[in-house]
């Protein structure tokens, strides 16, 4: 697979099927089945691939990936590099929102500095000190030092109606505000310039969407006019609602019917080798034990990433030592998994915890592939080295509080780098934790190495590949020899539809389905 990156200035469109479709030739329905549906309508309160899912139907991007990992214009049809900080951007005219607003410049800089407040996007957009409006049509990217993924950072920019969002609501309260816990006007209402719109929407029930008739992108070759999202959190009662023909898109595909779907004429089943790194963290703050790196060390050699993937996984993901997936920067080649129950007991005994201590670990059961599976292979696996587990499993819409809140000694999160580029999973994952900046926000373990963070901001404005590449690798080193989290693997992805559907050239490893594109014949 091609991997980073060194094309920032490149510059595509996407190839693939003919042109359609204006608004009134998009009429087929399409049923659409994920393990869960998006939290909010307010695609700034959460960084999850869900929410960017729900982003890419209903609002568009600046400029997005390909399958090929380039860049294809979107909203921003041309940018061009003005200086080693600035980057300038030139919006299509004419671009109408769901209220029928038209898009501006002024949009794009609202949607900015609400993304540098949203907690969960304040840390990708630190590195930026303004977005300048220079006309109605063209602004400015301008970042405090040379940075060199503002391509990749512009691809989290999906503009809102600033006229939409602003003001007050019924109830006297701001319409822009964001909050992980509070009913807002954004959380319940939405302007994009995306190709759909929600008409209804029941949480945990299901979502309806509409074709937006005025939709910009008239050489789309989509024509999905009407979608029924419906969340279907039990494996088997998602394939078998397509395999009945009661759906006709699901996602995801769980390993243990990769064969039934595949062997089914009737259906096509698309699979891709994924990034998503699924791990366990270790919180310091709540258990004293974790402070002590022979410990970490310890439950680390205590995990059999291949048992995991072979057994639970049917092989689909692959095992994993570190964050960085192969043909990222920061990946290295020599970091091996560590499974060695013997190694693990004597750390276990040469940190005085032989005989071992209770803790915590709680994991969602219908976010990621068989994930309360897993933890409970883990849980088992740390009763060997005298580790007793209590283990709650959620399901993902009561999960994400808990994590929020850091409420068990060890917590599962998968997390894919949706900037392509192992920074992203430091800065998320593994930097120390910092409210102001944002850094450290799904750091569940409240590890912090500063030597480390320090070569990670020193990467984000090196712009030598082969300097940057070399940085990148020492921190993933040293959060290997640290044992900063617990390893398991990089899920892979693997969707399915029926045959009449064509979701192949939709597709991609991000897990973004392009659905305004997608085509049913």
């Amino acid at each position: 697979m091609k991997r980073l990156l060194t094309a920032f200035m490149s510059c595509v469109v996407m190839a693939g099927a003919a042109p359609l479709a204006s608004a009134a030739e998009a009429n087929k329905e399409l049923k659409m089945a994920y393990d869960a549906d998006p939290i909010s309508l307010d695609i700034h309160e959460q960084l999850s691939g869900g929410m960017l899912q729900l982003s890419h139907m209903n609002f568009d991007p600046l400029i997005r990936w390909t399958k090929d990992l380039e860049f294809e214009p979107r909203l921003a049809k041309s940018w061009e590099r003005v200086d080693d900080k600035t980057m300038r951007f030139h919006l299509r005219e004419g671009v109408k929102f769901h209220s029928g607003n038209t898009l501006t410049s002024e949009d794009v800089k609202f949607t900015f500095e609400r993304l540098k407040k949203s907690q969960d996007y304040k840390a990708i957009f630190q590195p930026f000190s303004e977005l300048k409006v220079i006309d109605e049509h063209t602004f400015e990217l301008i970042t405090k030092e040379p940075y060199p993924l503002v391509l990749n950072t512009a691809t989290y920019i999906f503009p809102l109606d600033k006229a939409f969002y602003t003001g007050t609501d019924k109830d006297g309260k701001d319409k822009s505000a964001i909050s992980k816990q509070a009913n807002t006007f954004a959380s319940r209402n939405q302007s994009g310039t995306g190709p759909f719109k929600v008409t209804s929407r029941q949480q945990g029930v299901k979502v309806e969407f509409e074709r937006f008739e005025d939709y910009w992108d008239q050489d789309s070759p989509g024509n999905v006019g009407q979608i029924v999202l419906t969340p279907i959190k039990e494996n088997n009662t998602r394939v078998s609602a397509l395999l009945s023909g009661g759906v006709d898109f699901i996602a995801p595909v769980p390993p243990t019917d990769l064969d039934r779907i595949k062997n089914d004429p009737k259906t096509n089943l698309v699979t891709m080798s994924g990034t998503r790194i699924i791990l366990f963290h270790m919180n310091q703050e709540r258990v004293e034990a974790f402070k002590d790196k022979r410990v970490r060390q310890a439950i680390a050699y205590a995990i059999n990433q291949e048992g995991i993937a072979a057994k639970i996984m049917k092989g689909f993901a692959t095992p994993a030592a570190q964050l960085s997936p192969e043909g990222y920067q920061g990946h290295v080649d020599s970091l091996e998994k560590r499974f060695d129950v013997e190694k693990a007991k004597q750390l276990m005994k040469e940190a005085g915890y032989e005989d071992g201590f209770t803790i915590s670990m709680m994991a969602p059961n219908n976010r990621y592939v068989n994930d309360d599976k897993i933890a409970q292979a883990v849980a088992a696996m740390l009763a060997r080295i005298n580790i007793r587990v209590d283990l709650k499993t959620l399901p993902k819409a009561q999960y994400w509080p808990e994590y929020d809140n850091r409420a068990a000694d060890m917590m599962l999160i998968g997390w894919h780098a949706d900037t392509e580029d192992s920074a992203n999973f430091y800065e998320f994952l593994t930097m120390c934790v910092d409210a102001e900046s944002g850094t450290g926000q799904y750091n569940a373990g409240n590890y912090c190495n500063p030597e480390l963070d320090k070569l990670v901001q020193q990467a984000n404005v090196e712009t030598d590949t082969a300097k940057r590449t070399e940085m990148l690798q020492k921190v993933e080193k040293g959060l290997y020899e640290d044992a900063a989290f617990v390893p398991l693997h990089w899920q892979d992805l693997a969707w399915a539809s029926k045959e009449n559907v064509k979701i192949e050239p939709i597709l991609n490893v991000m897990n973004f389905p392009y659905i305004g594109d997608l085509v049913v014949e």
